[in-house]
């Protein structure tokens, strides 16, 4: 195994605490991922073996800003012009109660390394870096499993906090690593009814944004259990879909296709790429409701419609954030009107495309719309391109609704300046002319204005 690169002013804050009979070592995801042939993230994790909290206290604050939000639980953030470092003493867990809180901690500098990573939650996740000696610590054959590409739990430790099953769904398909029989019949005995929200929001944050695959999490979170919690996703396994355009198979398989489509259409905006993976989570949760076996075919009419309430339902037990719902439950009741709009495209008039824009943007709609048309089994002359969402982007961008919705190019003030008074009229004329408008019967605002004398007048 290669030495693991190290930032020079870590090392020197390492040599500092060695003065003080201190042995650095840099633990967590940066030794993991560094084993793995990944890059390192500058955000490092270092647990201090053999220093008491006042003495490592002392050290660290001549390094650069010292933050000690953590210190009852023996962490101390530390910030220099360079990087942030956390760094904690070992310490012993006792559960007390349910939840995240229900511990007792207590900080013990003597702990043997060893000891320290038994409780951690997967052996890869135990593997140490002792910064000094230049050395890899491994009590729990963390490299085998990363060679092996398996995640397995440490020890009993594991089951005191149930988060750590969600943690297995979101790192297996983060690493794309299977997941050891025994460390899934111990994830399927653990209630996950305890957990908060916000931390059962944070796996699936971390599966959906850093997944490459999100669907292999998904996939476990069916052999875990996980899935028992979350019945708008259950109820998605065994639904037919009419095998002419849905190959694959039922829309539990549809929707883990769509999520990997979607997955590989992400922007980088955490913001905009999480309302994109939500929806394609969430986009066909009415199909359970209204799929049936209609003239030959199976078919679910109105699906889009009926799955923006179970869509609610859902984000509602991971999140409060308002603006995220209503983001993606829009997506969801819209995401069929790409390929809609494009089959009535010599039907449809203007006004639909910037009614459409003014509910949601049409380029994250078709986003969505792309990874639900290309999260099927096609052939490789239909996996050219997406027609639909081309066509309904070039439109957009034509008249001009592509990057914002359209704007009133009539406003009050303009019809004060024509003499009307203010009242319940001017909200009247306005809101005909924004219709006449959208419609396309305007060019810009002296049409608008044209239009509006001329209503006034008679």
């Amino acid at each position: 195994m290669p030495l693991l690169p190290t930032p020079p002013e870590l090392i020197k804050i390492a040599k500092a605490i060695a003065k003080y009979k201190g042995r650095s070592i840099l633990v967590g995801g940066a030794v993991r991922d560094h084993c793995m042939g990944r890059r390192i993230s500058k955000d490092l994790d270092v647990e201090i073996f053999g220093m008491n909290p006042e003495a490592l206290e002392s050290v660290l604050q001549k390094f650069g800003v010292l933050h000690t939000v953590g210190k009852s639980f023996g962490v101390l953030k530390l910030k220099t012009s360079n990087a942030e470092y956390d760094f904690s003493l070992p310490r012993s867990e006792s559960k007390t109660g349910k939840g995240h809180r229900g511990f007792l901690v207590t900080p013990d500098s003597t702990m043997s390394y060893q000891k320290a990573a038994s409780r951690r939650d997967f052996t890869i996740n135990s593997i140490g870096y002792d910064l000094l000696n230049q050395e890899f610590l491994d009590p729990f054959d963390g490299l085998r499993d990363l060679k092996r590409k398996v995640l397995r739990h440490i020890g009993p430790s594991f089951s005191e906090d149930p988060l750590r099953v969600l943690r297995a769904m979101q790192f297996s398909a983060r690493l794309e690593f299977e997941i050891a029989p025994e460390t899934v019949k111990l994830c399927r005995q653990l209630n996950l009814s305890e957990l908060s929200r916000e931390r059962i929001f944070e796996e699936f944050r971390k599966l959906l944004l850093k997944a490459k695959r999100p669907s292999i999490g998904l996939d476990a979170a069916e052999k875990l259990g996980i899935l028992a919690y979350f019945p708008e996703l259950k109820a998605l396994i065994g639904v037919p879909q009419d095998p002419e355009w849905h190959p694959e198979g039922d829309v539990w398989i549809h929707t883990l296709l769509v999520l990997d489509e979607a997955a590989g259409l992400r922007k980088g905006d955490d913001k905009k790429d999480l309302e994109l993976m939500f929806g394609a989570l969430c986009h066909d949760f009415g199909k359970p409701l209204t799929t049936i076996f209609l003239r030959g075919r199976w078919r679910s009419p109105a699906h889009d419609v009926e799955g923006v309430a179970l869509t609610e339902q859902f984000l509602r037990r991971l999140t409060d954030d308002r603006n995220l719902i209503e983001q993606v439950k829009t997506l969801v009741k819209e995401h069929l009107r790409p390929i809609q709009l494009f089959k009535d495209r010599e039907r449809i008039n203007s006004g639909t495309i910037r009614r459409l824009a003014l509910r949601v943007r049409i380029p994250e709609l078709v986003l969505l719309a792309r990874a639900d048309y290309f999260g099927r089994t096609l052939t490789q002359e239909e996996r050219k391109c997406f027609e639909a969402g081309d066509w309904l982007l070039d439109e957009a961008e034509r008249m001009d609704v592509y990057d914002e919705a359209p704007r009133p190019l009539l406003m009050g003030r303009h019809l004060l300046a024509l003499g009307m008074s203010p009242g319940p009229e001017i909200g009247i004329i306005l809101k005909q002319a924004f219709e006449r408008q959208l419609n396309g019967d305007f060019l810009g605002e002296d049409d608008a204005i044209s239009w509006a004398e001329s209503n006034l007048l008679n």
